[in-house]
């Protein structure tokens, strides 16, 4: 039991006194607002009164005014539950709990659920333990879901630590940590079954284990129908939630099924659009849909919010504004068993966010607690900054690197390679095989064809291997880009239009202790230090790290001929081995669904086993 649970029935105590007319007053009336009734999914005009941190009367609350209460006049204007983020990555938007924190509570923004396996793979437990104890320094409830199994792919990519379920007890039983983050190490179901059995078994143990201390675990199931999605819901215990949930009809499935699908709408994988046909179109109840951003911005945060612009798009869709909220309220609340927040009500936590535009969803004023936390697009409390500790600095392990360990090379004037397709605003791929040119024995890039080298270099200092392919989906006409972001085992990343600017951008990451480097005719066109496992920095703003961020992402775009925009999330994502279609890793390339390494010049390919 945590002290607010010990503090409970004292202070229900009170409460009761106040109800009752014996003695006492509550502390913060919100009077004369439309209250936004996620229980009955009703809009009618309420007060809403306050006592310490939890809700104390519902209605017409003049007889628990007093001398001492603070009145806020929220007239023509809503009341609604704080808005939950029920999945997502600080790690992503490269900013620090704390800065993420102070955006996200200027969109409405109470409570967070975040899974911290980027980091993990970099720093491990270290990591994980860093970015918890941060987390009890914010005004917001940050509630962490924990990785049950580091790197997801044994055998196919290597991360800077390792997790499976001897490590899991310590972080179950610690009181913001609210269950196993998404279970991405059985999401290809066939190949796990046939080539690595044992992971299966590790999970079904950390499952049980976290269902013993009342815990949930998600979910990490793409394009997973019938018996393999049964599977996969059996190895996260019987129930689970999903998050990379790309069609109407998977999400029909799913949900069919018992899943709690988090309709991701992020700043470059946005699903709910085609996940919510399943209102509109069939009908369905919504209840086991929820809203997630998976991986958001810092300049997507600054401009345009947090959850309050996810809900704004889902109404967007043509759903019923409080059935979007609660998608954003009551709905992850109740998957996660959180019966204390996500509603307004007696006894519930006083987490509330005010509307002035209920389309639109403009946030007026936020409360967590009970405590205004934010007013007017701004904050109202000073959240201090947060150093990371050097234990999780200095992750940057691969020494100097030179341009020929990045070429392919051979004795034919040209190969037929395999190679990587981006798709536009997803973590999914296409395959492609392209005939390439070589040039004194190398294969070379065709920035005609957009066809370009992409290099994953091992960077924990663990075993110095490079996998090698070739990308189309940047459009790059000059330079490099490097990067200390891959998910999820974060090596480091470059691609480029020839192999001298490859070489430089690789090392400028390295001498930068992570981050992102462009480099164009052996000269830094922009860059941006992550130091924090190379991948959030705590030396930065969330504004002065945006602004950052426009300065490279506009020189990728006009210095370098860059077309896809939000290009280094884009890159992040090709490595990313638990989605589909091929993905490139420090062992090379890789058939996700097949569980193959594959040769990128087409000859032969080798078969995924646990002891690679």
């Amino acid at each position: 039991m945590n002290d607010l649970q010990e503090k409970k029935p004292i202070q229900y105590r009170k409460m009761i006194d106040i109800l009752m007319g014996k003695q006492g007053c509550a502390d913060v009336i919100l009077e004369g607002g439309f209250l936004i009734n996620v229980l009955t999914r009703e809009i009618y005009q309420a007060d809403v009164a306050i006592k310490n941190e939890y809700i104390l009367l519902v209605g017409d609350c003049k007889e628990v005014k007093g001398e001492k209460t603070k009145v806020i006049d929220v007239r023509g204007k809503y009341i609604s539950p704080g808005f939950i983020d029920a999945h997502m990555h600080f790690e992503s938007s490269m900013l620090t709990c704390t800065e993420f924190s102070k955006l996200s509570l200027l969109g409405g923004t109470t409570t967070l659920f975040a899974d911290p396996h980027e980091i993990a793979n970099v720093s491990g437990l270290e990591g994980i333990e860093a970015m918890l104890k941060e987390a009890t320094y914010l005004p917001n409830r940050i509630l962490f879901t924990v990785p049950a199994l580091v790197p997801d792919v044994p055998g196919l990519e290597t991360p800077g630590q390792e997790i499976d379920s001897r490590f899991l007890k310590k972080l179950l039983e610690e009181d913001n940590v609210a269950g196993l983050g998404e279970m991405q190490g059985f999401s290809n179901t066939r190949s796990v079954y046939e080539h690595a059995e044992e992971v299966i078994d590790d999970l079904l143990v950390s499952s049980a284990m976290a269902q013993s201390y009342h815990k949930t675990i998600e979910g990490n199931a793409p394009g997973l129908f019938g018996k393999d999605l049964a599977a996969h819901i059996l190895v996260c215990g019987g129930e689970t939630s999903c998050h990379e949930t790309t069609t109407k009809e998977e999400c029909l499935e799913k949900v069919r099924n018992g899943v709690t699908v988090f309709m991701r709408e992020g700043s470059t994988q946005k699903n709910m659009a085609e996940c919510i046909r399943t209102v509109k179109e069939e009908g369905i109840d919504s209840g086991k849909l929820v809203l997630a951003t998976d991986d958001m911005s810092a300049r997507d945060l600054l401009e345009s919010g947090h959850m309050n612009s996810v809900i704004a798009k889902t109404i967007a869709q043509g759903i019923d504004p409080v059935e979007a909220i609660q998608m954003a309220t009551i709905n992850p609340a109740r998957h996660y068993g959180r019966k204390d927040i996500g509603v307004i009500a007696p006894g519930k936590a006083a987490d509330i966010c005010v509307l002035s535009d209920l389309n639109r969803m403009k946030v007026e004023t936020v409360l967590v607690k009970g405590k205004v936390v934010a007013q007017g697009g701004k904050l109202c409390i000073d959240i201090p900054h947060y150093p990371y500790p050097d234990s999780v600095k200095h992750s940057m392990k691969c020494g100097k690197i030179k341009k020929e360990a990045f070429q392919i090379h051979t004795e034919n004037h040209s190969e037929m390679v395999r190679g990587i397709q981006v798709i536009e605003d997803q973590n999914l791929t296409e395959c492609i095989r392209e005939n390439v040119e070589a040039k004194d024995g190398i294969l070379q890039p065709d920035i005609g064809k957009d066809l370009l080298p992409f290099i994953v270099i091992e960077r924990h200092g663990k075993s110095q291997r490079i996998g090698k392919t070739f990308v189309r989906g940047f459009g790059l006409k000059a330079g490099a880009i490097a990067q200390s972001i891959g998910h999820d085992t974060h090596n480091l990343l470059v691609v480029g239009t020839n192999y001298e600017d490859m070489e430089m951008a690789a090392n400028r990451v390295c001498a930068m202790e992570g981050g992102i480097a462009l480099i164009k005719e052996k000269k830094i066109v922009g860059d941006l230090p992550l130091k924090v496992a190379g991948l959030m920095s705590d030396e930065m703003t969330a504004e002065e790290l945006a602004e950052r961020l426009d300065m490279i992402s506009t020189a990728a775009e006009t210095e370098m001929g860059c077309k896809i925009h939000d290009p280094f999330m884009h890159l992040s994502f090709l490595t990313l081995v638990t989605s589909p279609t091929w993905k490139l890793t420090d062992y090379g390339l890789i058939d996700v669904e097949k569980g193959t390494v594959l040769e990128t010049v087409e000859r032969s390919e080798r078969k995924w086993t646990s002891e690679w």
